[in-house]
């Protein structure tokens, strides 16, 4: 029996804890993001009520909005309604950096440990070598790939063990033209020929582009990554 197999009671514990969070976070997902069960526009005009407060008031609600699964665009445009593009930009990414290291957090104590037990000792410590390496600019760039949910990609980098910081300023650098995007189309709800929504419909190209070039090459690396993962395993000396 090898390092990863490990005793088949607690192997089994792990993987029953993987599988109940993976689970919650499923059910999470429907009943906010596609069920809508909770009114954002309640929270919008609940934020705008705190008056001088309420950039701040806002980004907080969206860090913990958005790490239940409520859609980034949604809290975004809400951002640009209620602050405009500049100040709205600004409060949508503090509260974009707010979901990343909350959703980061709750990923690495739910499932951290158990990851790291089913990878076994030596995929666990090539992990934490491309972590090292590459962690930073993993969640740069999933920010670029369309069609990804951000929280659930935070709670997966989590239960990996990207650190706080790289899970905070990564979502900052990689959501940056998102945020602009969704943020001035807000701003521009009302009047949606005004330059600035078109500006942000030219950005929003470019980075769909610039998603798809990500997508490509994260897929490539991560290939490269298991090709040698593979040839430097026991397995792979042993034959």
């Amino acid at each position: 029996m090898t390092a990863i197999d490990g005793p088949p009671t607690s192997r089994r514990r792990h993987i029953l804890r993987l599988a109940l969070c993976v689970v919650f976070l499923s059910t999470l997902f429907y009943l906010v993001a596609i069920a809508r069960v909770v009114d954002v526009d309640g929270v919008r005009d609940l934020v705008a009520a705190t008056g001088p407060a309420a950039p701040l008031a806002y980004a907080a609600a969206a860090a913990l909005l958005g790490a239940t699964f409520v859609p980034g665009p949604i809290l975004a445009a809400g951002s640009g309604l209620l602050f405009g593009p500049l100040v709205g930009t600004f409060v949508t990414l503090g509260g974009t950096a707010g979901t990343a290291t909350l959703c980061a957090f709750l990923g690495r104590r739910a499932g951290h440990a158990s990851a790291r037990e089913l990878l076994g000792p030596a995929r666990a410590d090539l992990l934490d070598a491309q972590i090292r390496r590459r962690g930073l600019w993993a969640v740069v760039g999933q920010r670029f790939i369309p069609g990804v949910s951000d929280a659930m990609a935070a709670y997966l980098f989590g239960a990996l063990g990207i650190p706080l910081w790289q899970m905070a300023v990564g979502a900052l650098i990689g959501s940056t033209p998102r945020a602009f995007v969704y943020t001035a189309l807000g701003a521009s709800i009302g009047d949606l020929s005004a330059p600035l929504a078109f500006a942000a419909v030219a950005v929003w190209c470019v980075v769909a582009i610039l998603g798809a070039f990500t997508a490509h090459r994260g897929y490539r690396l991560w290939r490269q990554s298991r090709t040698a993962g593979d040839a430097g395993s026991p397995a792979a000396h042993d034959s």
